[in-house]
């Protein structure tokens, strides 16, 4: 299991990012971050994935832990080797490469060996990146990219795959695309944290949610259990979900969910 410990996390030594965030991803599910922007997801993973000291970052408090042993988030390449991969909001393809290209790059921390294998599973989850091996992917739509994104971290051959906001900017039938292959990639056997503005969709394919509110975990649940909450309802499913959950009066801070 994936999870994370109490985490705090300080940027430039001034700005605190995250204040408390506990979570846990278990092999065989897709566990989905709701937050509204700000609330620390994107640090979250960050965090968990090695890439804090490149943002100015640092953890001052708790821990990441794979099978209940510590990871060293240090080094974002040592995350990825222990079986953790991320793709990042905004897909960040290298536009330059083909698409075959990209996919290689991907699989760096495993080598060469297998190499053809690999290339031909992804093909076979991505038939639209198959037919554009050789294209440069700066001339993919912003789907066909998001496809490769999730292609080249999958070419680590990932226990645990971090997705963050991956329906951001697509198409209505495009995202139906992304959520469909996300459960297909939970099917498979690798553990999937979902980390989403869409909450209808996040939560429509999620075992289990979290909501995070000023660096904070304040909700802890099965998914069901939330898509039925009056205050996610209101807040992330009616079109509101840019308020900040702190600046509303009624909100109901239910320590129950975190018991």
């Amino acid at each position: 299991m994936l999870a994370v410990h109490n985490l705090e996390v300080v940027y430039e030594d001034v700005m605190l990012a995250l204040r408390g965030a506990s979570l846990s991803v278990p092999p065989d599910q897709i566990i989905a971050v709701l937050g509204a922007n700000g609330a620390g997801k994107t640090s979250l993973l960050r965090a968990m994935t090695g890439l804090l000291d490149i943002h100015r970052g640092k953890i001052v408090r708790g821990h990441v832990s794979l099978d209940g042993q510590e990871l060293d988030t240090t080094q974002a390449a040592g995350v990825v080797s222990s079986g953790v991969s991320q793709v990042m909001e905004g897909r960040r393809v290298f536009v330059e490469f083909s698409v075959e290209e990209n996919l290689r790059v991907g699989a760096h921390t495993r080598g060469s060996s297998g190499l053809k294998e690999k290339y031909e599973r992804i093909y076979e989850m991505f038939p639209v990146l198959a037919d554009r091996r050789s294209a440069r992917a700066g001339y993919l739509s912003g789907g066909e990219q998001q496809m490769l994104a999730i292609g080249r971290a999958m070419m680590a051959e990932p226990r645990y795959l971090l997705l963050d906001e991956p329906s951001l900017g697509l198409a209505p039938k495009i995202v139906e695309q992304i959520r469909d292959l996300i459960v297909t990639i939970k099917d498979a056997g690798t553990g999937v944290l979902l980390i989403e503005q869409n909450a209808a969709m996040a939560l429509s394919i999620a075992d289990h949610g979290y909501v995070i509110e000023n660096g904070v975990t304040v909700m802890d649940a099965p998914a069901a259990t939330l898509r039925s909450d009056s205050d996610i309802q209101e807040f992330y499913l009616g079109g509101t979900e840019e308020r900040s959950l702190r600046d509303v009066k009624h909100y109901r801070r239910r320590k129950r969910w975190l018991s």
